[in-house]
């Protein structure tokens, strides 16, 4: 036990792979662990670099590990991946952590606390909850047309249509267009519920409200953004965080020619996701002004066309919000 140095942990539901090292790099422990064992055996094993990829359940088991006085490095799956050797197994995914987590240079994935990983999950039930409306409305829209009622664009319309024609309806379909009714109503209380209390959240912040003073950054944007960076101190620079949010373009260079694609999507996509859309919203309103910020987003758009001008302003968002939390938001936090 006093030998190891690094270990790599395969996380699972029930069953967790462990690979350790010495300080050489030679393997040392190579052991299966119930979930019910996984802390009291780590209690037992001195201070060491413990490396888990971060997928589901990580931050969970970050915080726990690192309450036992590990250093834990939570590693992103696409920089693992090429350190697995042999065939798909729990055995060599613990290896090729732990040979990640050894690399100095290796990306980290910061671990949330709590009550960031709580805010996130609000914001993931509220996309939820969108997404479920946008699946309803569509199928009763596509219902009504198979019957010869065709319905404007919007869910007002929509709805009106549907409460003046459900009895003009086959019999059969009634009762089921009725309850399809009512569960769109449920679920628009429910995301209204959710969007409220994000907001609410983010007017009580002193940062978040900071945040929203920037063009294109709103309450659930803002929110979304301090629960998803986490710490502005593990970054050295603006261009960081639009790298790791995935607004920056991606590189195909070879013999010194530079070729820069599209967006290179890394990171979290519902973040980099707000962040546009946020961006789309200010475009909107461009033209006529004569701000420094709008005559610049005039010509990206002549120049560059509408999305290209949409991102390049998202990753200015990204860069700015990071700047106003380096310099001013420790302080507004303290």
């Amino acid at each position: 036990m006093n030998e190891i140095t690094a270990m790599g942990i395969d996380l699972a539901k029930n069953v967790f792979e462990v690979h350790g090292v010495d300080a050489r790099g030679v393997c040392v422990l190579r052991r299966q662990l119930p979930r019910a064992r996984v802390l009291s055996f780590l209690a037992q094993v001195p201070p060491a670099v413990v490396g888990m990829e971060a997928c589901a359940s990580a931050h969970y088991w970050g915080r726990e590990v690192g309450r036992l006085g590990h250093r834990v490095k939570l590693l992103a799956p696409r920089y693992v991946k090429p350190f697995v050797r042999g065939h798909k197994t729990d055995r060599n995914d613990a290896q090729a952590i732990c040979e990640a987590a050894l690399k100095a240079q290796m990306p980290e994935v910061a671990v949330k606390s709590e009550e960031q990983q709580a805010l996130l999950a609000l914001h993931r039930l509220r996309a939820l909850l969108g997404k479920q409306l946008v699946q309803l409305s569509s199928q009763v829209r596509a219902l009504l047309a198979e019957f010869g009622h065709i319905a404007p664009r919007g869910y007002a319309p929509l709805r009106r249509m549907l409460a003046e024609r459900l009895e003009r309806l086959p019999v059969l379909l009634q009762p089921g267009m009725r309850q399809a009714n009512e569960r769109w109503l449920g679920l628009e209380q429910q995301w209204k519920a959710a969007t409220t209390a994000i907001e609410r959240l983010a007017k009580s912040d002193p940062l978040c409200r900071r945040l929203m003073r920037e063009p294109g950054i709103g309450a659930l944007s803002a929110s979304a953004y301090i629960a998803t960076i986490g710490d502005p101190r593990r970054y050295r620079n603006g261009r960081q965080v639009s790298a790791s949010l995935g607004i920056v373009p991606r590189q195909h260079s070879s013999g010194g020619q530079v070729r820069l694609l599209g967006i290179s999507k890394h990171g979290d996509c519902y973040l980099r996701t707000m962040l546009i859309h946020g961006a789309r919203a200010v475009l909107r309103h461009v033209p006529g002004k004569s701000d420094p910020l709008s005559e610049w987003l005039q010509a990206l758009v002549a120049r560059r066309g509408m999305n290209r001008a949409a991102v390049a302003l998202a990753n200015k968002n990204a860069r700015r919000l990071w700047a106003i939390w380096r310099h001013e938001g420790l302080e507004l936090a303290a």
